[in-house]
């Protein structure tokens, strides 16, 4: 990509482990941030985490490219004034420790914004800055379940389910990247910075609007239907001859080019199935007629057969399955990544595109202090000191 990144000459402090904040930095990195990631003298927790190849974690590596890595012990006074002389000069500060903490260490907002009144301050933690849970803790499972996603999540007769993506971290980063750049522009219009509260538990909330919008409107808890969808069939994963694969048909023009590939006799005409309503109301008896039919034949027959009729369709894909996918090749998201120690791997990159380019990987994760000399000499701050 030629063309300047959108957040070319943004510095970003990074005071954050495991995932919800790394995710965070790394999408600020991504779009060009310069991103400083502040890591106790035994490294990010993330570092021990497998797959380990060759002392190096790939879960790591996965969530912190584009960026450069220093240490600092935070309990060492010498330590803290580097911290703070880190901000002066800084766009941005991530953090994503348990309210209090950063007051503690003398490295809290209002400390910050004193040294640096232009900083965007942002915190991510389970519950939020204030409230009668702010000094819990929490991690995507606990979020997961106290948010309502392991209510709506797995078959109606099965024990809870977590969503095996930790999609509570991962909101929570989105958001505050997305809020830190979106603020960017009052500090250029206003000259102050702001003190930005991401609550995981409010943003795993928040995605699931859809979730929340039915209770609102009919008083009813929603509930867990599988693959299902509570207003919309056939939307779900049907059993076949070597497996399973997903359909969804959530309207009458798509209804109809599906009748049109199983040819079931009556079926568009069966007073069960004359709309979007009434085909989610029987959806259980629609999956009945149509796996009856669907179990005399593979997968790919029928994906091949829906695709012709323009009806969204899917294998169910692993990861090494997904990943190879044609399009996951045109798109260039799968490169090439090395690591500190020299072992080359792959990673999957920034998903969007800018004019038809996607975002580079300008360097990968780093090793441990890796940039130390380098950083702290830029700044005038003796290492030894």
């Amino acid at each position: 990509m030629n063309e300047k990144l959108p957040l070319e000459g943004v510095k970003v402090i990074e005071f954050c482990n495991v995932a919800a904040g790394p995710f965070c930095g790394m999408l600020l990195a991504d779009m060009g941030a310069d991103v400083i990631k502040v890591e106790h003298p035994n490294g990010d927790s993330l570092r021990a985490w497998p797959p380990i190849s060759e002392g190096y974690s790939e879960n790591f590596a996965s969530l912190n490219r584009n960026k450069r890595s220093v240490t600092l012990d935070l309990k060492n006074p010498i330590d803290i004034e580097k911290a703070k002389k880190l901000a002066e000069n800084a766009d941005i500060l991530l953090e994503n420790n348990r309210p209090g903490v950063m007051k503690r260490l003398g490295l809290d907002y209002e400390t910050m914004a004193s040294i640096n009144p232009r900083l965007l301050y942002c915190s991510i933690s389970a519950f939020g800055q204030s409230g009668p849970r702010s000094s819990e803790g929490g991690f995507d499972l606990t979020l997961q379940a106290m948010s309502g996603v392991m209510s709506v999540t797995g078959e109606d007769d099965g024990a809870p389910v977590k969503c095996g993506v930790p999609l509570a971290d991962f909101a929570a980063g989105l958001y505050g990247a997305f809020a830190v750049a979106a603020a960017l522009r009052t500090v250029q219009q206003t000259g102050k910075g702001a003190h930005i509260d991401v609550p995981m538990l409010g943003t795993t909330l928040a995605i699931a609007a859809l979730q929340t919008s039915e209770y609102f409107g009919s008083g009813k808890d929603p509930v867990k239907m599988g693959s299902k969808h509570p207003r919309n069939a056939p939307y779900q994963a049907f059993e076949c001859k070597d497996g399973y694969f997903a359909m969804a048909a959530g309207n009458n023009v798509l209804w109809n080019k599906v009748c049109s590939v199983v040819k079931i006799p009556g079926l568009l005409e069966d007073e069960r199935f004359l709309n979007p309503s009434l085909r989610a109301s029987n959806q259980d008896e629609l999956r009945v007629i149509l796996e009856e039919l669907f179990t005399q034949h593979d997968a790919d027959y029928w994906l091949d057969r829906f695709r012709a009729e323009g009806v969204p369709c899917a294998p169910i894909n692993n990861y090494s399955e997904a990943l190879q996918d044609p399009q996951v090749e045109h798109m260039d998201w799968v490169r090439d990544l090395t690591l500190p120690n020299g072992v080359k791997t792959k990673t999957f990159v920034s998903p969007l595109r800018f004019n038809g380019v996607g975002l580079p990987v300008r360097s990968g994760p780093p090793a441990l202090g890796e940039h130390n000399e380098q950083v702290f000499n830029t700044l005038n701050i003796n290492e030894e000191a």
